[in-house]
């Protein structure tokens, strides 16, 4: 495991930890490294200290060392953000572009309710609240597959 200080374009630094080097290397050529903070995926390695070992303390001892709380909250958030989005995707129908559209729909009795889940812009949204339409906007993890 190798733990890398992170800066996104928001200037959000953080840490992550990764299986290696290289790891950390795939990862970002696909997008999916993205800021803890912010959900960026525009993420860059931030200037780091060198981790240097006590006397006394082995190299191997100092790598395995557990993560910072926060780096453990921030995973314990962005697993539950992940858990959320299987939920929604589980759940509800997705309706992409259309679903202000849909939400009206629904909200006026139109069609069937049910959950549902899509892209709409701030103004959308803003108008859905101002009919009286329950909507939320949920930050939207990319998928793993590492």
């Amino acid at each position: 495991m190798i733990k890398y200080d992170l800066k996104c374009d928001n200037a959000h630094i953080f840490e992550a930890w990764f299986q290696n080097g290289s790891a950390y290397d795939d990862q970002s050529a696909k997008g999916i490294v993205i800021c803890a903070i912010c959900g960026s995926n525009h993420v860059s390695k931030a200037p780091m200290a060198p981790s240097v070992p006590k006397k006394g303390t082995t190299t191997a001892s100092v790598a395995s060392q557990d993560p910072s709380p926060d780096t453990q909250q921030m995973a314990v958030a962005m697993s539950a953000m992940r858990e959320l989005k299987k939920s929604v995707e589980e759940n509800c129908d997705y309706v992409g572009p259309k679903f202000a559209e849909e939400a009206r729909k629904i909200h006026y009795g139109e069609t069937e309710k049910r959950g549902i889940y899509g892209e709409a812009t701030a103004e959308e949204s803003g108008e859905l609240r101002d009919e009286g339409v329950e909507v939320a906007e949920i930050p939207w993890l990319p998928n793993l597959d590492a």
